[in-house]
């Protein structure tokens, strides 16, 4: 079968349609093709044993608050002190460094599915489960997420949501178009993301917020201050990564 057959057979669709077809022939590329790791080539899996124990695992000591490193445990860092939180406390599996940079590059920009399911257990060995009601994540941003066919937040999701047994809920969408925040300067990450977020509906009191990533903490803190607005007393921040400075 050709791969080309999955798409509409008229050719249109709207975007929905269009992002199963893609997901739909990545899904088959990575059945039909050789599987080789990520990170260091080897043949047999998309993240090969070694490679995967070798990933920095963020197991402490933290600060309590955006779990940043440190060098002892303390209740807010240099990264968090003085800045207005709306989210409880934030968690990551690991550092941002190379190895997980090309993991997390080949899950997010080729959609590779088997990345997606590692992610999520490599959270659910690394960072304890949250007292939550329910799971909800970074809403996808338009057409990125379509030309992918998948959005990453939504999967580390739903791999957290069999693990940690708790629902996943669609609880937040895009209020406006903003910049890529790569390259942005901190302080214009901030900006740039505020007001971007608000809430499709009423969220439960204690809700756990998933994305691919933690840089600057603009992004979640955005998104936990309009679920926080909606109503949910305490928003937990759980990402696979998370830049360290």
């Amino acid at each position: 079968m050709r791969l080309s057959s999955l798409a509409s057979p008229s050719g249109g669709g709207g975007p929905i349609q269009k992002r199963d077809a893609i997901g739909t022939r990545e899904w088959l590329l990575e059945l039909l093709l050789p599987q080789r790791c990520v990170v260091c080539g080897a043949g047999g899996s998309q993240l090969c044993p070694r490679c995967r124990d070798g990933l920095p695992r963020l197991e402490g000591p933290l600060c309590a608050r955006c779990g940043a490193p440190t060098a002892w445990p303390v209740a807010r860092c240099s990264e968090c002190a003085g800045r207005r939180l709306a989210f409880a406390q934030a968690r990551a599996a690991v550092e941002y460094d190379d190895a997980v940079r090309a993991v997390v590059s080949a899950w997010k920009e080729r959609g590779l599915r088997t990345l997606a399911r590692e992610a999520a257990r490599l959270v659910y060995e690394t960072v304890p489960r949250p007292d939550a009601l329910a799971l909800t994540f970074i809403p996808p941003d338009g057409d990125r997420s379509v030309k992918r066919g998948h959005h990453p937040a939504e999967r580390l999701a739903d791999g957290l949501a069999e693990r940690w047994q708790l629902p996943v809920r669609p609880l937040l969408a895009r209020a406006r178009e903003v910049r890529r925040q790569r390259g942005l300067p901190l302080a214009e990450r901030r900006r740039n993301v505020r007001g971007a977020f608000r809430a499709r509906r009423k969220p439960p009191a204690a809700v756990v917020l998933v994305d691919d990533v933690y840089t600057s903490g603009a992004t979640v803190g955005a998104a936990a201050s309009a679920l926080r607005a909606a109503g949910a007393r305490r928003v937990d921040v759980v990402t696979f990564a998370r830049v360290v400075r």
